[in-house]
């Protein structure tokens, strides 16, 4: 969410940032927001005075009595009636123009920064690196639930019949695999200096609304019916959510933290999803990472979290590349984001496994996370996220860089504590 200050003294910054984003349709967002703001203000102003007026007359009052001005004490005591009752109408009439104010300041974009592409679409990201060399193997590489299948490690028939589609059963050597690579997942950040984090698997609807859009949030999040509760959609929601609030001492800065959670998600065109497939599901395990700073230190940050993912990646023998995306795929509170995509042999292209953000002040600002410095002043801390691994879909880019002709799949050295000392696992 962006400062209202800000908005009513850069009108034409927003309103351009909004034509980048290519939702013209929340250009007039903008001249309304003001134009309520000034009258909030104005009725706030007015309020103001009428209460400065009412408590002085109300102090003459007892003057009067003592005096023994009755009559000018009575007339004096309905002034303070009819002030009373015109004060309780703009009372109302300030939080009514209040609650519109944040409806719409919620709604209006965050500033992309300036190095972010501009595009319409996730069509348009733009590619900045790649990172190991992609191999297609001279075999044939069967698809990933195939290749689940042959090691007796994926029932989705039976997950159809418990739950529906897009849940699924992970049986023996792949599930040990997805339990390793998650189990890997934290000890890498954990070296890497991130605190581990197990956070709640449920969260508030303040908390949703200020990590993530509306749009996001009917898009993504399950409410549990009854209760100001949803299943949280990733991890770094719960996490940044730990900070609501709060006043940070400036010398604790940074808080770097690193989460094991399962993550549910409505997934929009669900009825689409591939049955035989676990690329896109319901239910997921994600290893996160979220870090709260000063300003000045988000960019730094942001270049470091999308290399733990690339470093992670690399180390399991998984080619990966970066993209920037453009405007119009950034979410509406980030203000700049990178995808980590793996290198996918059988699709012969790369897919996104992990997204890194900065999100600027734009979550501390909804959520009240600020920062307090040397001099006791106070201002919004900046608040970062990324993948480290979400398997499933992450196992999909590892056993298909990691197959081998016979069926076989390697286990990279780094992943062998974790599977027993295992150097490969073979097909029952």
């Amino acid at each position: 969410m962006l400062d209202l200050k800000f908005v009513r003294e850069n009108p034409d910054i927003v309103k351009q940032n909004i034509k980048n984003k290519f939702q013209d349709s929340k250009l007039p967002l903008v001249d309304e927001v003001i134009a309520l703001d000034a009258e909030c203000r104005t009725t706030q102003q007015e309020a103001d005075a009428l209460r400065a007026e009412k408590n002085q007359i109300s102090k003459q009052i007892g003057a009067l009595m003592a005096q023994g001005k009755k009559e000018e004490a009575e007339e004096a005591k309905k002034q303070v009636t009819e002030k009373s009752t015109r004060l309780a109408e703009l009372e109302t009439k300030e939080v009514e123009l209040r609650e519109k104010v944040t409806k719409i300041m919620m709604i209006i974009p965050n500033i992309i920064d300036p190095s972010v592409p501009i595009g319409k679409d996730d069509s348009e990201n733009v590619e900045i690196e790649k990172f190991g060399e992609p191999v297609v193997p001279e075999f044939e590489i069967p698809y990933h639930s195939e290749i689940m299948e042959s090691f007796n490690g994926l029932d989705l028939d039976s997950a159809r019949k418990v739950a529906g589609n897009g849940f699924y059963y992970l049986m023996g050597d792949i599930a040990r695999l997805h339990s390793a690579v998650i189990s890997y997942a934290r000890d890498f950040m954990i070296d890497r200096g991130f605190t581990y984090c197990v956070p709640p698997f449920m969260i508030r609807s303040d908390v949703v609304t200020g990590v993530m859009s509306f749009a996001e949030m009917d898009a993504m999040m399950y409410k549990i019916e009854g209760e100001d509760l949803y299943l949280i959609g990733t991890s770094e929601h719960s996490m940044i959510g730990k900070f609501i609030d709060t006043i940070i001492p400036e010398e604790q800065l940074p808080h770097t933290l690193t989460s094991y959670s399962p993550c549910f998600r409505k997934e929009k065109g669900a009825h689409g999803i591939e049955e035989r497939g676990v690329y896109r599901i319901h239910q997921f395990e994600k290893q996160e990472m979220i870090v709260v700073c000063k300003p000045e230190d988000s960019k730094m940050w942001f270049d470091k979290l999308w290399q733990n993912t690339v470093d992670l990646f690399r180390t399991l023998d998984i080619p990966v590349r970066t993209l920037e995306c453009c405007s119009g795929d950034l979410a509406d509170l980030k203000v700049k984001s990178i995808d980590v995509e793996a290198w996918s042999p059988r699709q012969k292209k790369y897919f996104e496994v992990g997204s890194c953000s900065n999100l600027g002040d734009a979550q501390a600002r909804r959520l009240k996370i600020r920062v307090k410095d040397a001099n006791n002043d106070k201002y919004f801390a900046h608040t970062l996220n990324n993948t480290v691994v979400a398997p499933p879909r992450m196992l999909i880019a590892f056993l298909e860089n990691n197959l081998c002709a016979d069926g076989s799949v390697k286990i990279p050295e780094a992943l062998r504590p974790y599977m027993g000392g295992k150097d490969k696992i073979t097909v029952k």
